[in-house]
């Protein structure tokens, strides 16, 4: 039985198709690798470039000063470094899909990593951001322990991710538009499999409290939830404990 302190899905994954383990990381590296030509421009479809809005308000909740240096992980095409960038900030990339590294629209520092064993020193960085990706990780625990090594004491870190209305009519029309339009619209211009597949991955995810509760106990006393454009995305901040 997992801890109270232990972010597991609220949903087995497996009960609806998704990979597990070793399978998981294939697959997900497959599908990015395979969408990344077009993934910024769904990306910007199918959230009304809400997205654009989203991460900049989870780079400004990092609180950091111009200069801090900021790791991107599971960066993509790097639209957080170069937001993080235009802050003044030193950014660095991480990802597991080469594809989606070298569809980058311009150069930016960046690495093809695994989130779970990040080529960075203990209490290396300032901060962390991580966009829309906590759903394709193998471990949520493990990574979290990861932000707590790689992050200095006093540092921050800015998790977004896609959300289900707190409202019942909201969240059936939400459940309507990425469970059967984002599909549809995905297929349309990449890839139908890919984009069939993110509406169940949210099967992955824990209830939010689990998901802060494992935080709160690897190292982020205070973290806490934000919830965007009425409650479509949420945010997981937090400060790294000083002791």
């Amino acid at each position: 039985m997992p801890s109270a302190n232990t972010a597991s899905p609220a949903v087995d994954p497996a009960e609806v198709g998704l990979p597990q383990g070793e399978a998981k990381v294939a697959a997900v590296r497959s599908m990015f690798d395979t969408i990344a030509p077009r993934y910024d421009l769904v990306n910007r479809l199918m959230t009304f470039r809400m997205d654009v809005g989203w991460r900049q308000r989870a780079v400004s909740s990092l609180g950091l000063a111009p200069g801090s240096i900021v790791a991107d992980l599971a960066c993509g095409t790097g639209d957080f470094c170069f937001e993080l960038e235009r802050k003044g900030m030193t950014a660095l990339g991480f990802d597991l899909s080469f594809g989606m590294l070298a569809a980058a629209p311009r150069p930016f520092a960046r690495s093809q990593a695994d989130v779970l064993r990040l080529p960075l020193a203990d209490g290396s960085v300032d901060g962390v951001t991580c966009g829309f990706a906590l759903r394709n990780f193998v471990e949520l625990d493990g990574f979290f322990e990861e932000l707590a090594r790689v992050v200095r004491p006093g540092g921050r870190i800015s998790l977004l991710d896609v959300a289900q209305p707190p409202n019942q009519l909201l969240r059936l029309g939400h459940a309507v538009y990425f469970g059967k339009v984002v599909p549809l619209v995905g297929g349309l211009i990449s890839d139908k499999s890919a984009y069939s597949y993110l509406p169940k991955s949210v099967a992955y995810l824990p209830e939010p409290e689990a998901l802060l509760d494992s935080l709160r106990s690897r190292g982020f006393a205070d973290a806490r939830r934000s919830l965007y454009s009425v409650g479509i995305s949420q945010l997981f901040s937090g400060t790294r404990d000083r002791s």
